[in-house]
């Protein structure tokens, strides 16, 4: 009977899991958010849809926590270095001061207009006033806005949920006490100490896999996201920020030369969607429709406020001294995209207890459907509008990674030892078996691409690419040759296996 449950809870899992990569199809074919409808697959089998009831905040809390250090993670590993090097200082502040005025801001307008306690509404602001790292990723990296535009949103979103979950868990406390100094020291060392955690722990990894073989490429992907995780449970243990530490963490691998980038973005990328699907359909399944009506009208007031006033007066305010230009200002403060990270902040006053949190709750999830089917599928023509579309934009070559698997391609590398016959065979000599192709030759620490009058030494790496259906006749040539020579078949050598 146990065997039974499993067996049907994992087919559930796979059809949730292959709804929500078709819905993420959908997404893009019509211009939608794909992560509001993640959310509307949560709805659909939850308590008023097919009748699936969760409402257990504690282990929604905990599973989120966990997939937004995946998602920090991945997205550190999928950012450049030279996009964000010379960002760091307008990203950190507007993640500080500029969530600290978004903060205060939304507050008064959620407890001015939609009359909800200060307590109650300084968590609603603390709350919303962190932009959104699995929506600014998804979204930022389609469109052909400048670098410098998407890459300051980026690390915005990476920094700024160390300081809003600090504010959480202080508007968290009953009864709620307020000392500033005590509110900048916490911040200051969650900042410091989840940035040199991330730092630290990247730093090491990156040494270590540099000097490591690991037996299979597969193999190094899952080391960098372990390392991340790592970093994020490091610091979070410390009571720094994990989130921070995870971040950089998964920044500094990617930015080390390490081997395997192609199957590291790959992979990232795919557990990193995985992650946003698993953490939108819970959050989906966690509240209950049919109590939110009550909840459309305030939560659209702040909301409002929220996006009219909170966020681009922040911006106004930080990004203004680093002379920002008032039209990349206006779509910062448009692509301030919320998701999932507001409605998990959101189940932390639940668990805790707080009076009048599960309303919070509800107006958070209102506010992030509603203004992020709002903002997302208007930021491309609101970047047109202000100018900021790359002028190259449309004739820009496009560089993919083709994965070899989907070519019917392989990559051999062969080294050439001491006493091969291989030694100074010329590379058209070789007759390697089409479409067969010596693509690189390393020699002496340096690479080149070979010649047919080429010659080869003892002590060179060669790289080849070959097909699934010549490999064995490669590798049989590359035998034949280093035993015999290059008239190795006039000898009767054929590079048959020992």
């Amino acid at each position: 009977m146990e065997l039974q449950q499993l067996y049907l809870a994992l087919l559930a899992g796979g059809l949730v899991l292959l709804a929500s990569i078709g819905s993420a199809r959908a997404a893009a074919r019509f211009g939608l958010p794909a992560l509001l409808l993640f959310l509307a697959v949560g709805l659909i089998i939850g308590e008023d849809g097919l009748g699936l009831a969760f409402d257990d905040t504690r282990l929604a809390q905990h599973l989120g926590t966990a997939a937004l250090a995946v998602i920090l993670v991945e997205g550190g590993l999928t950012t450049r270095w030279a996009d964000v090097r010379a960002l760091l200082a307008p990203a950190g502040v507007l993640a500080t001061a500029g969530v600290a005025v978004s903060v205060a801001v939304t507050a008064v307008g959620a407890h001015l207009l939609a009359g909800l306690s200060w307590q109650a509404a300084l968590l609603l602001g603390a709350v919303v006033s962190s932009t959104d790292a699995a929506a600014v990723f998804s979204v930022l990296r389609t469109l052909p806005v400048p670098r410098r535009v998407a890459g300051l949103l980026e690390a915005e979103s990476g920094f700024n949920d160390a300081p809003t979950v600090i504010l959480v868990l202080l508007f968290s406390t009953v009864p709620l006490e307020f000392d500033p100094l005590r509110v900048v020291g916490d911040v200051l060392y969650q900042l410091v100490v989840g940035a040199l955690t991330g730092l630290v722990v990247g730093r090491i990894g990156a040494w270590a896999l540099h000097r490591i073989a690991l037996p299979a490429s597969g193999l190094y992907p899952l080391a960098m996201f372990g390392l991340g995780v790592v970093a994020f449970a490091a610091a979070g243990s410390a009571g720094a920020s994990g989130f921070l530490a995870a971040y950089l963490c998964g920044l500094v691998l990617a930015n080390s030369g390490l081997p395997h980038r192609a199957s590291l973005r790959s992979f990232a990328e795919g557990l990193g969607w995985l992650a946003q699907i698993g953490l939108f359909v819970l959050l989906g399944l966690l509240v209950t429709p049919h109590e939110l009506a009550p909840e459309v009208l305030p939560a659209v007031v702040v909301g409002l406020v929220l996006l009219l006033v909170a966020r681009p007066l922040a911006v106004l305010v930080v990004l203004g001294p680093f002379r920002v230009p008032w039209r990349e200002q206006v779509f910062i403060s448009w692509a301030g995209l919320r998701g999932a990270v507001p409605i998990v902040l959101a189940t932390f006053p639940v668990v805790a207890g707080v009076p009048g949190a599960r309303r919070v709750l509800d107006l958070v999830f209102v506010l992030v459907a509603v203004f992020t089917l709002v903002q997302g599928p208007g930021l491309l023509r609101l970047a047109r509008w202000l100018g900021l579309v790359r002028a190259d934009a449309a004739r820009e070559i496009q560089v993919e990674v083709a994965p070899l698997d989907v070519l019917d391609a392989e990559l051999l590398t062969v080294s050439i030892p001491p006493g091969s016959q291989l030694h100074y065979v010329m590379v058209l000599e070789l007759r390697l078996p089409e479409p067969s192709a010596i693509t690189l030759i390393i020699r002496g620490g340096a690479a080149f691409v070979p010649e047919p009058q080429t010659r080869l030494h003892t002590g060179d790496e060669l790289l080849i690419m070959t097909t699934a259906a010549a490999r064995t006749a490669t590798e049989r040539r590359l035998r034949a040759v280093g035993r015999r020579g290059r008239l190795a078949h006039w000898f009767g050598e054929y590079g048959d296996p020992d």
